[in-house]
């Protein structure tokens, strides 16, 4: 629920110009120590009004959003037909301090003699600056129904609970400082209401259509609108709507192993879009996966250049992902790389984003049972 990349947000862009200020006014003292003593001071004090008013308000956002199928759509829930289990990593901005950090674990199987997938996801936000946390626990299901013998849709369904808390003894103020020397020299006389807990319920719908080459899908997350407020007063959580599609175009298909071990592998290219809207604030990824197994390739753009909030156009960063997929006979293991290059006024300095990703998918089908005839969702990643 914290701001995890260059999400275009009048909180990320206020904390963007903050930063900026800071590093700016640490070289123009004479004396480098007390102006870095000034700018921590500035920045604490800062960040720790913004919790009392913003705090959470956006959602986080993964790079590889097909790797992480759950948090993007609970109609994903049982979609690759079999039993899957996967991880999601994320750290924005490690080069400074107001850094953000995501983690998500998901797993999820197929029932087939109910048409029904179920699952269930684990994620946890950390805002390391001012110790903002939150921690979301969900349960899905998505039903599988086909409406022509290529055109299937899967509706879906998420109940969740959240958990947010506020930590300020990572704050330093100026009561801490020793005014000759800089140095940190105990604690500080201010009152701070930290440890401060809420638990609030979530509900979110989700919808997709698919047919062997495309995909369309749309999500509906906190139709609720919850309270998220910490000190007891009335700040909604806004509803955040997002649209997500794509074409794979397969090519013609290699080979993998040799002799009576060979079998044909993937070769493909798939043009893949993803749009938000949460509040007043939009975003947008576009670009391309190429398959080409075991390895897959991907490069998109994270912005929407079409719009501007104070006079800003929002270009947030171009996305690399390396990775690669090891199919067994009935199994599967990807592993994802990627790396978000700020292209914003923030600069690369920040450090961009690193983001991992690890899905394994297995049978849990009786193999002497006859199969149903289920599309396989064509998603850039194979453990959809």
């Amino acid at each position: 629920m914290f701001i995890q990349s260059d999400d275009w947000t009048p909180k990320s862009i206020f904390i963007k110009q903050i930063i900026r200020f800071t590093l700016l006014i640490m070289p123009i003292s004479r004396h480098p120590r007390k102006s870095k003593v000034f700018a921590g001071i500035f920045l604490s004090t800062v960040l720790m009004l913004l919790c009392s008013t913003w705090v959470t308000a956006q959602d986080p956002q993964f790079s590889q959003f097909y790797a992480a199928p759950l948090y993007l759509n609970p109609a994903f829930a049982g979609s690759t037909q079999q039993a899957r289990a996967g991880i999601n990593y994320r750290n924005q901005w490690p080069s400074i301090d107001a850094n953000f950090t995501t983690v998500s674990a998901y797993a999820d199987v197929y029932l087939e003699d109910k048409n029904s997938g179920i699952g269930a996801i684990v994620t946890r936000d950390y805002a390391n600056v001012v110790g903002l946390q939150s921690i979301s626990l969900g349960l899905q299901y998505a039903y599988q129904l086909s409406i022509t013998k290529k055109l299937s849709f899967r509706p879906g369904v998420q109940v969740a609970v959240y958990n947010r808390s506020v930590n300020f003894n990572r704050l330093v103020f100026g009561d801490q400082f020793d005014p000759l020397t800089g140095d940190i020299k105990g604690g500080t006389a201010e009152q701070l209401n930290t440890g401060q807990s809420i638990f609030f319920p979530d509900l979110t719908f989700g919808g997709l259509f698919y047919t062997p080459n495309a995909w369309l899908g749309f999500t509906a997350n906190h139709i609720t609108q919850p309270n998220q407020s910490l000190i007891g007063g009335s700040s909604a959580l806004p509803m955040k709507l997002s649209g997500h599609a794509g074409w794979k175009f397969f090519l013609r298909p290699g080979v993998v192993g040799s002799g009576i071990y060979a079998r044909p592998s993937e070769r493909s290219i798939a043009p893949a879009i993803q749009y938000r809207h949460q509040g007043n604030f939009d975003q947008m990824d576009l670009g391309l996966y190429f398959t080409f197994e075991p390895l897959i390739i991907g490069t998109w753009y994270r912005g929407v250049p079409f719009k501007n909030l104070n006079g800003i156009i929002n270009n947030e960063s171009i996305v690399i992902l390396v990775g690669l997929t090891k199919r067994g006979k009935n199994d599967s293991f990807n592993v994802g790389y990627s790396y978000d290059y700020t292209i914003s006024k923030l600069g690369p300095s920040s450090g961009g984003a690193h983001e991992f990703s690890l899905v394994y998918t297995w049978p849990i089908r009786n193999p002497r049972k006859p199969a149903k005839d289920k599309l396989i969702i064509p998603c850039p990643n194979p453990n959809f």
